[in-house]
């Protein structure tokens, strides 16, 4: 019957150990960022042009915002009679 404990076998090169708690929060952060940025982009071909069109619609919607006054109705007029 073998042991296997690390202070017996000689094997205390072999533990790992943990980095300080900031460099592991650092660590955790960029890996998080990393995986929002793959899953913002799965199944997208071309990444770039979804981001101009998007871009593109936002101008468009502020635009037509911009263009119509708020102060009046804009809305339809319904005649009773």
């Amino acid at each position: 019957m073998g042991l296997c404990l690390p202070c017996l076998g000689g094997a205390a090169g072999d533990v790992v150990e943990t980095p300080d708690p900031e460099v592991r929060r650092r660590q955790l952060a960029e890996a998080a960022e990393k995986r929002q940025m793959e899953a913002s982009t799965r199944g997208i071909k071309d990444p770039y042009s979804v981001e101009q069109k998007k871009k593109k619609k936002e101008e468009m919607e502020k635009a037509l915002s911009d263009s119509s006054p708020a102060g009046e109705g804009g809305g339809l007029r319904w005649q009773v009679g």
